[in-house]
């Protein structure tokens, strides 16, 4: 599976890829997982030690520099379009159990996107791990699609919207699906998050009736406490390793 998560920040995006790729990893399942959201930290939401230590691939300039003969920080000039990847999802991940992890980073985005050898090779890297890889892939995304070109968008098995009760994130989950119909991914879900109560059931399923909606996660401050104290919410005792247990039956 390949998979793609987005949302406003604040919903729980990361709580749930971590969720999502801790317990495919207790199942047996070769996890790839993709920090795509440079406000995120999902190695720490993982359990990875030491992961404010992990460089982000945007900032290694000696790599970008010998994959796409172009010096970070420069726009415009000649480089590669297609610089060699093949290699960097076991080179530079960091592993724990079953599950790789790769942070990607952020970008600087100029006034009409940024044409760049980091953002060239960041959307190489994406292409290879999403059409040539064997692992599940959970791609950790911004509030938006910004890593997923055309050619890759036609590869992923699902894009995971996580919403909570509130008109904000239902707007953002609306735009993300416009976003994503550009580049005709169609396959789109959402998970409801932060739910207190059958109500809050109610209001998600009343202004998302043209989303599926893969299931619904409870309010739990379990979970909120987790990431307090930079614990992985897979490892506090929380309903929503069931509730997930079920959303991977369904996907």
């Amino acid at each position: 599976m390949k998979l793609a998560i987005s949302g406003k920040g604040g919903v729980g995006k990361t709580t749930f890829a971590a969720l999502l790729s801790r317990t495919l990893d207790e199942q047996g399942k070769h996890v790839l997982a993709i920090d795509a959201d440079p406000d995120a930290n999902f190695a720490a939401a993982l359990g990875i030690e030491n992961s404010d230590k992990i460089t982000p691939i945007a900032e290694m300039k000696d790599l970008i520099f010998e994959r796409t003969e172009a010096k970070p920080g420069t726009i415009g000039g000649f480089f590669k379009l297609n610089p060699k990847v093949d290699d960097l999802p076991d080179a530079l991940s960091v592993k724990m159990g079953n599950i790789k992890l790769m942070r990607l980073g952020g970008v600087p985005k100029g006034g009409g996107g940024c044409i760049c050898p980091e953002s060239t090779l960041l959307k190489a890297l994406v292409m290879h791990i999403v059409l040539a890889r064997d692992e599940v892939v959970i791609l950790d995304m911004e509030a938006g699609i910004e890593h997923l070109g055309r050619a890759t968008a036609q590869a992923v098995d699902k894009l995971i919207i996580v919403v909570e009760p509130g008109r904000r994130s239902i707007d953002t989950a609306t735009n993300i699906k416009k976003l994503a119909a550009e580049i005709r991914l169609e396959n789109i879900a959402v998970v409801g998050n932060k739910i207190r109560s059958e109500k809050d059931e109610q209001f998600l399923n009343k202004h998302l009736s043209e989303f599926e909606i893969l299931g619904f996660l409870s309010y739990d401050d379990a979970l909120i406490e987790a990431d307090l104290e930079g614990i992985s919410p897979y490892d506090v005792n929380s309903p929503s390793k069931a509730q997930v247990e079920k959303m991977i039956s369904r996907l």
